[in-house]
C-alpha cells in the first residue's frame, strides 16, 4: 500500500496543477475515478511546499466542476435514452440512472449541492440535473458549494496527516459519515420550510 501512496504522490507531483484538474475532471463525469487519491496526495504536497496549497484546491474544484458540466450538457442534448444505451461502457446503467432521478426530483435543486457531498452519488447527480434542464448559473454554484466542501476536506488531509495511511482512513471514513448524517438533516431542513412555504402560499 505505501508503493501505491508513493507512486500517486509522485505522479500528482510530476503532472502539477493541471493533473490535478483533469483527474478531478475525470472523477467528476463518467469516469469511476476517486477523489481522495488526488487531493489527499496534492495536499500532502502542499505541506512539503511542492504546491500551493489554494491552488491545488481551485484547480481540484475546476477540474470536479468542469467534469460535471460535461455530464449536464451530455444529458441536456442527448437525453435520458442516448445515456443508458451508451452508459453500460462506463459502468453506468438504468437503475444508476433511475436513483440519480429520484433523489433529484425528491430533494430539488439542493441535490446538485448535497449529491456532491455522498459517494458514488457525486459523478451521476449532474445527470438528473441536465435532463431536468436546472438553470446553468444555479446548476455551477450548488456544484462549486458541494465539490469544494469536499476538495477543501480531502486537502486539508492530506495536508496534515500526509502519508499515514491509518489516519487517513479513520478520519476519512468519520468524515464521509459525517458528511452524510449533515446532508439527511440538512435536506430534512429544506423540506420542512419548503413544506411550510407552500402552506403559507
Amino acid at each position: 500500500m505505501q508503493v501505491i501512496i508513493d507512486f500517486l504522490v509522485q505522479s500528482i507531483e510530476a503532472f502539477g496543477y493541471f493533473g490535478i484538474f483533469f483527474l478531478m475532471f475525470l472523477e467528476s463525469s463518467f469516469i469511476p475515478f476517486p477523489s481522495e487519491v488526488v487531493m489527499i496526495p496534492a495536499g500532502y504536497l502542499a505541506h512539503l511546499g511542492k504546491m500551493n496549497f489554494f491552488l491545488a484546491i481551485l484547480c481540484g474544484i475546476l477540474g470536479s466542476l468542469c467534469g460535471a458540466l460535461l455530464n449536464y450538457y451530455l444529458a441536456l442534448v442527448f437525453g435520458r435514452e442516448l445515456l443508458l444505451k451508451w452508459g453500460k461502457y462506463v459502468l453506468f446503467d438504468e437503475k444508476t440512472m433511475i436513483k440519480m432521478e429520484n433523489f433529484f426530483a425528491k430533494h430539488g435543486h439542493i441535490s446538485t449541492f448535497s449529491g456532491r457531498l455522498i459517494p458514488v452519488v457525486r459523478q451521476y447527480i449532474s445527470l438528473p440535473a441536465g435532463i431536468g434542464r436546472m438553470q446553468l448559473p444555479l446548476f455551477c454554484f450548488y456544484t462549486s458549494l458541494g465539490a469544494g466542501i469536499w476538495v477543501i476536506i480531502l486537502a486539508t488531509l492530506g495536508y496534515f496527516l500526509g502519508q499515514n495511511e491509518e489516519l487517513l482512513k479513520e478520519y476519512l471514513h468519520i468524515i464521509t459519515f459525517a458528511l452524510v448524517l449533515c446532508v439527511c438533516i440538512g435536506i430534512a431542513v429544506y423540506i420542512f420550510f419548503q413544506r411550510h412555504k407552500n402552506k403559507l402560499v
